[in-house]
């Protein structure tokens, strides 16, 4: 698929179409929420921005939301370390970046709005312990099974049942990963919207959503393709 943007598009089609391009325009204070009705072409003029420079760093957004996984069977055949480098690569790194860029705007919608709507403040309680969840999870497996499964591997593993163990036990971070992401769904009735939802509000939900999906097949990757090979 060829970028799909150009100068005349408006700038909340572009972050309603790949949310993420949120943090491009955030970065250069172009108002994609109240203000997100305009082309690009007028947003770049507005802040004295090139508007080649402004399109390049789109398009950086627009090929990582192109480059994610499409087609996960290929990876039932690949090597194990093969499948540890990918995971590293497209889902610690992405879930990583994701995380950071997303936690302000959790914490501003929950702030501005939730005394009308509660449950965003649930929102914002159950997205911040998936955060520290998350990002202790994958230092863990980088530092400490990912390796043991190379170990495992290659048949030069101290010991296996102890590997085996940890292996297990990521397992259930996942389960409770996936139960905190069930009732972040669960409290937002689907990521449905208020009638009153403003761009970031409906900006959070959709990135949410996509923080969902992200995850999603990561744990596959993981529970479905790399650990059954050795458990």
């Amino acid at each position: 698929m060829t970028f799909p943007f150009s100068a005349d598009s408006l700038v909340k089609d572009i972050v309603n179409e790949i949310p993420k391009t949120s943090d491009v325009f955030k970065k250069n204070r172009i108002d994609f929420c109240c203000g997100g009705n305009i082309p690009l072409t007028q947003a770049a003029a507005q802040h004295g921005l090139d508007m080649n420079t402004l399109l390049d760093e789109l398009k950086v957004v627009f090929e990582k939301y192109e480059h994610t996984e499409k087609d996960v069977e290929v990876w039932t055949d690949s090597h194990s370390n093969t499948i540890i480098d990918h995971v590293i690569q497209n889902y610690h790194r992405a879930s990583e970046e994701e995380l950071k860029n997303l936690s302000p705007y959790v914490t501003k919608v929950s702030r501005v709005h939730g005394d009308n709507h509660p449950e965003l403040l649930k929102v914002n309680e159950l997205f911040y312990e998936f955060k520290k969840e998350l990002i202790e999870h994958m230092e863990k497996e980088e530092a400490v099974v990912f390796p043991l499964i190379r170990q495992l591997e290659d048949g030069t593993v101290p010991n296996r049942e102890e590997a085996i163990q940890m292996i297990v036990e990521l397992e259930k971070e996942h389960d409770h990963a996936g139960e905190i992401l069930r009732q972040i769904r669960e409290v937002t009735s689907d990521f449905a919207l208020p009638l009153d939802a403003c761009g970031t509000y409906r900006l959070v939900y959709a990135r949410l959503e996509a923080l969902e999906s992200l995850t999603f097949m990561h744990v596959h990757l993981e529970n479905n393709i790399l650990f059954p090979r050795y458990l």
